[in-house]
């Protein structure tokens, strides 16, 4: 299945209410999981992601829990399921089943869970009988993905002992480190992080009604959006100031490149304005869900860039920097790919979209989220598998029709 998407004929002003934090949605039904008493959480994302993990955590009798695609699910569940009564089978899509799952495994083995690897080494599916865990000192290099630290530290409280962890060299995607302790925090754990140290005492979460957030990655395909179309305006409800969400960085990734914003009452207001940025630079490493969104915004606005800190892009719902080259090259821009997991444009060439041109979108939401707003600068784009968009993002396309854009 694919789609057209058609630019509005007009300027866009509209009011968007946007789709709740996955990211805190997650980790808020692990923390409801682990708390003795169940609480409210309200707002919760209504994302592929969180509904495999609600349905997981609803379902914890089954023998097999089959989380799909929801790699936040199957780290958040490995560390879980490690710790309480019973045995299970945790697998997942076949591309689960190609994303590595060892480091994490290693350091619960470590802590003394049982847990084996059923088809290949060092990925899904797992077979996982919960024990008792006895926190010890834990060594764990930075450059992993944070959802193994963050899975780790969501269960700590509960084990026999304190747990002190040390990261190691360069720390990647760091807030969302932070957002799990700061939520962990709110739910009355003693957890602090100091230099290259984390110490969680033993301890409960406390029950308590808690509101989630909108979300700043959905966010950011509004800001693209006003970007790259004259005169717009968009009011987005929801998002906070002092947000537990590293993306909410976009505000001064979006200044120079043709957006202001200004926070009300009820979220944030967005306006286009000129564009002063000649040539842009970022280290990703503490947000790289936006990388793709400003790679595509800055290809069309023909502002040659370098982005760094994507490390962790490979290991996606899809290689996202081989996808990112591929597509572009198809579109007639030639993105350098470095060694050093960056990316650079010289921003020397023109957008060119052949008639029967279709945007893969390698099962990977943020690819057609963040390409679809190109149709601005193209006119009209053709996005192949558009139902991606669930797993973060369900409503996306009616908010474009919403918003003056043409769907077919």
């Amino acid at each position: 299945m694919s789609i057209v998407i058609t630019a509005p004929d007009k300027e866009i002003k509209t009011f968007r209410s946007l789709p709740a934090s996955k990211s805190l949605s997650n980790r808020a039904l692990i923390i409801r999981a682990l708390c003795e008493e169940r609480f409210k959480i309200r707002n919760l994302s209504e994302g592929d992601d969180t509904k495999a993990l609600k349905s997981a955590l609803n379902n914890l009798s089954e023998e097999i829990i089959d989380i799909g695609a929801a790699g936040t699910a199957m780290r958040f569940l490995t560390a879980f399921l490690s710790q309480i009564p019973g045995e299970r089978i945790l697998t997942g899509s076949e591309r689960m089943k190609q994303r590595p799952i060892h480091k994490l495994v290693h350091i619960l083995i470590e802590l003394g869970a049982q847990i084996e690897y059923i088809e290949n080494e060092g990925y899904p599916p797992l077979k996982i009988t919960g024990s008792t865990l006895k926190a010890k000192p834990i060594s764990i290099k930075g450059n992993i993905s944070s959802q193994y630290i963050s899975a780790l530290l969501m269960i700590a409280p509960y084990l026999d002992g304190e747990l002190n962890l040390t990261i190691e060299d360069k720390i990647l995607s760091k807030d969302y480190i932070w957002m799990t302790i700061k939520l962990m925090q709110e739910f009355g754990v003693e957890c602090e992080w100091i230099g290259n140290k984390i110490q969680v005492n033993k301890g409960t979460y406390q029950p308590k009604e808690i509101i989630i957030e909108a979300d700043w990655s959905s966010a950011s395909y509004w800001f693209e959006i006003v970007s790259l179309s004259e005169n717009s305006m968009i009011e987005l409800t929801g998002l906070k100031k002092n947000s537990l969400q590293g993306d909410s960085v976009l505000t001064e990734l979006f200044k120079e490149i043709g957006v202001d914003s200004a926070f009300t009452n009820f979220g944030i207001r967005i306006k286009h304005i000129p564009t002063t940025c000649t040539f842009f630079e970022y280290d990703f490493t503490d947000c790289p869900d936006l990388a793709q969104t400003l790679a595509v915004t800055l290809v069309a606005k023909k502002i040659p860039f370098k982005l760094t800190g994507l490390d962790n892009l490979s290991i996606k719902e899809t290689d996202r920097i081989k996808a990112l080259v591929i597509e572009f090259e198809r579109l007639g821009i030639h993105i350098q790919s470095e060694s050093d997991y960056s990316i650079s444009w010289l921003g020397n060439e023109e957008l060119k979209v052949p008639a029967d041109h279709i945007v893969e979108t390698y099962e990977d939401h943020r690819m057609a989220l963040a390409f679809a707003p190109l149709c601005i600068i193209t006119k009209q784009l053709k996005i192949k598998n558009p139902e991606v968009v669930s797993k973060s993002y369900p409503n996306y396309w009616d908010n474009l029709k919403e918003a003056g854009f043409n769907i077919q």
